[in-house]
């Protein structure tokens, strides 16, 4: 394998941990096995660009950051998808966690409560400046 392919290598593993998955997990995301990803990490394979298509997709993992490791490795993310992970983050925490208390409470707010917590939210930044 050539330098730029070794690199590739490793920024695909630094991705896995910054995900904070373990190899076989990952693998299954991706459709290959636990093998292949071991063989990548190791150097012994090259990250393929159908790989690195579905890390973008699904992992919004910047396509020129694996590629050469300029830039960062995550695109920003935009409201909705920041909210789309939050939700998905609730689909993975323990059940009556905080998280998905607030946002239940949040769901069953009608309008003048949702009036009211933005009344509250602009006095709470007012105050801390």
């Amino acid at each position: 394998m050539n330098p730029q392919e070794l690199a590739q290598c490793e920024r695909f593993k630094a991705i896995r941990k910054a995900l904070n998955m373990k190899q076989g997990d990952l693998a299954k995301e991706l459709t290959i096995s636990q093998g292949h990803a071991s063989d990548i990490e190791n150097g012994r394979k090259a990250v393929s660009d159908q790989t690195i298509e579905i890390l973008s997709l699904k992992y919004n993992v910047d396509e020129n950051w694996i590629r050469t490791g300029k830039g960062d490795m995550f695109k920003p993310l935009n409201r909705k998808q920041e909210i789309a992970k939050l939700t998905a983050d609730l689909f993975k925490a323990e059940e009556h966690s905080f998280k998905e208390r607030l946002i239940l409470a949040l769901a069953n707010l009608d309008e003048k409560e949702w009036e009211l917590l933005e009344k509250i939210s602009r006095k709470i930044i007012t105050e801390k400046d």
